[in-house]
C-alpha cells in the first residue's frame, strides 16, 4: 500500500496536499515543503487509502493509473478507484447508485425516493429498466416463436363480440400454452414474478373466436407476512403458521389486447374466483405434502389475494357479483421491493453476494444457498455499504382479498376446519361479466376495432401486416 499510496500523492502540488491533509484531518502547515507533506499523508494511518482517493478528483485518479499503468473497467470515478485498491465493490456500488437515480429515483440519506403525487405513468416510468431486461433476456428464447405467438392475437377488426366465449386453459410445462404464457407476461408495465412454490396457470382463450387470447392468470404461494392481510383475518402468528397454505396470490392476472379494451381484465378477475380455478386449485395439490414441515396439503382455497401494479387499482374496484363485492380493498403494501434492482443489477449483485455473503437458508429442504432474491439484495447492499432501506421503493400496491367462503375468516383464524364454500360457476360469472361490462363498453366504445396484432410485437424491427 505504501508504495501505492506514494505514487498517488507524488503527483500531487503542494496547495492540493495542503486540502487532501486538512480534509482527512492532518496537520498541514503551511510552510511544509512538499516532501513533508507528502510524507505525513503516506504514513499516516488516520485514514485508508480508499478514504483518500474519494477526496481525489477523477483526473487525478486517472492520472494516478496512468502512472501505474493500470487500466480501469470504465473512466468515472469509481471505476478508477476499483483499479488502484483492487475493490470491485466500489464500482458496484456507484453503479447501484447511478441506477437508481437513472430509474427517477431521487437519493437522500440512504433511502430512495419518488415524488410526491407520482401518477401511473411515472410509476410505469420506474418500472421500464426492468421490464427492459426481462425482454431481453427472453429474446433468445420466445422471439423465434413470435411470430407464431402473434398468430393467438385477435386483430380487432375481426373480433364478433357478440359469440365471445372464455375457456380456461390449465398451462402445463414445456407446453405451447406455456410459451404462450410467458409471452403475454412481458407486455405487462411491471415485471411478472414466476411465481413462488405451489404454481397453477391458466389461459383464457376465446372459444368462439380461434382460441384467440383473452388474458392470463398465475396463482402461487402468498408472501409469508402482509400486514393488511394479517389484520383484515385477524392471524396470529400460530394461526398463520396453519392456516397460510389455504391462501393462494395471483401474482399475474389480467387481459390481452383487443379484449383489453373491452374491460376483459375484470372477466380475468372474476374467473380467478372460481369453483372452477379452485377445484383445479385441490386436485393438483390435495395431499402433497409441504416442503418443510413434510405435513400433507389439504388443497383447499380459503382466500385468494393480489395486489395492484399501480397504486390504486382500475380493475378490481367495483367488481361484484350476485350483489356483492368480489374484490375487497384491506389497505395497501408498505413500498418494499426489488424490481428496481432487475435491470441487470440483479445478476451483479447476485455474484457478489454469493463471494461476499453468507446465506442464511434455514432448513435442508430449501438447499443450501439464499432464501430468495430479497436476501441476495438485502445482504449485497449491506456488504457494500449501502442502506437495505434501499429496498424500500416507495411504490404502495393496493391489497385485495376474495374470500372463497362464507366462513373463510374463521377457517383461518383456526375456529373451524370446515369451508363453507360460496358458489361461482364460471359461466355464471361470464354471463354477469358479458351483460354488466363487455356489450354496454362494446356498444359506447369501439376503438378495439383498430388495434392489430402486429402492435403487439416485441422484437422485430419492421412489423409486417397482419
Amino acid at each position: 500500500m505504501s508504495v501505492r499510496r506514494f505514487t498517488i500523492l507524488n503527483l500531487l502540488r503542494k496547495p492540493r496536499l495542503i486540502q487532501v491533509a486538512r480534509a482527512l484531518g492532518l496537520p498541514a502547515p503551511k510552510n511544509a515543503i512538499r516532501k513533508t507533506l507528502v510524507g505525513i499523508l503516506e504514513k499516516s494511518r488516520a485514514f485508508t487509502t480508499r478514504d483518500l482517493l474519494e477526496l481525489l478528483h477523477c483526473d487525478e485518479l486517472k492520472a494516478a493509473c496512468d502512472a501505474l499503468g493500470w487500466q480501469p473497467n470504465g473512466a468515472n470515478k469509481a471505476a478508477f478507484i476499483a483499479r488502484l485498491t483492487g475493490d470491485s465493490s466500489v464500482l458496484l456500488r456507484s453503479n447501484v447508485v447511478a441506477s437508481l437515480r437513472s430509474q427517477g429515483f431521487a437519493i437522500r440519506a440512504g433511502r430512495i425516493y419518488i415524488p410526491e403525487g407520482i401518477d401511473k405513468d411515472r410509476i410505469r416510468r420506474l418500472h421500464e429498466c426492468a421490464m427492459k431486461h426481462k425482454r431481453d433476456r427472453a429474446k433468445a428464447i420466445l422471439g423465434r416463436y413470435e411470430s407464431d405467438l402473434l398468430g393467438r392475437i385477435a386483430n380487432g377488426s375481426e373480433l364478433r363480440v357478440e359469440s365471445i366465449f372464455p375457456k380456461l386453459v390449465e398451462v402445463t410445462r414445456g407446453s405451447d400454452e406455456e410459451l404462450l404464457f410467458r409471452y403475454a407476461c412481458l407486455h405487462w408495465t411491471i415485471p411478472v414474478s414466476s411465481g413462488y412454490g405451489r404454481r397453477l396457470r391458466f389461459l383464457i382463450v376465446d372459444g368462439n373466436n380461434n382460441d384467440r387470447l383473452i388474458g392470463v392468470l398465475g396463482l402461487g404461494d402468498p408472501v409469508f407476512a402482509l400486514q393488511p392481510r394479517e389484520s383484515w383475518i385477524g392471524w396470529n402468528s400460530a394461526t398463520r403458521s396453519a392456516r397460510l397454505q389455504n391462501i393462494v396470490d395471483a401474482f399475474v392476472l389480467g387481459a390481452a389486447p383487443p379484449y383489453s379494451q373491452l374491460l376483459c381484465g375484470k372477466l380475468v378477475a372474476m374467473l380467478a374466483a372460481s369453483n372452477e380455478v379452485r377445484v383445479a386449485f385441490k386436485k393438483k395439490y390435495a395431499g402433497k405434502e409441504t416442503l418443510i414441515s413434510g405435513k400433507k396439503m389439504d388443497g383447499d382455497i380459503a382466500l385468494l389475494t393480489t395486489t395492484s401494479a399501480l397504486g390504486r387499482s382500475s380493475v378490481y374496484n367495483r367488481i361484484t357479483f350476485r350483489n356483492a363485492t368480489l374484490y375487497q380493498s384491506i389497505g395497501y403494501t408498505q413500498g418494499y421491493g426489488d424490481f428496481q434492482f432487475l435491470n441487470g443489477l440483479y445478476d451483479e449483485l447476485s455474484a457478489f453476494a454469493h463471494s461476499h455473503c453468507e446465506a442464511t437458508a434455514k432448513n435442508n429442504s430449501w438447499g443450501t444457498g439464499f432464501r430468495n432474491r430479497r436476501e441476495v439484495v438485502k445482504k449485497s447492499l449491506k456488504a457494500l455499504g449501502l442502506s437495505s432501506e434501499l429496498l424500500c421503493h416507495g411504490v404502495r400496491r393496493e391489497v385485495f382479498v376474495v374470500p372463497t367462503a362464507t366462513n373463510s375468516k374463521s377457517f383461518l383464524c383456526g375456529e373451524t376446519d370446515r369451508l363453507d364454500h360460496t358458489d361461482r360457476p364460471a359461466e355464471e360469472l361470464w354471463t354477469h361479466f358479458r351483460n354488466r361490462w363487455l356489450l354496454p363498453r362494446a356498444a359506447r366504445d369501439q376503438r378495439f376495432r383498430t388495434f392489430k396484432r402486429e402492435e403487439y410485437r416485441l422484437w422485430a424491427a419492421v412489423a409486417n401486416n397482419a
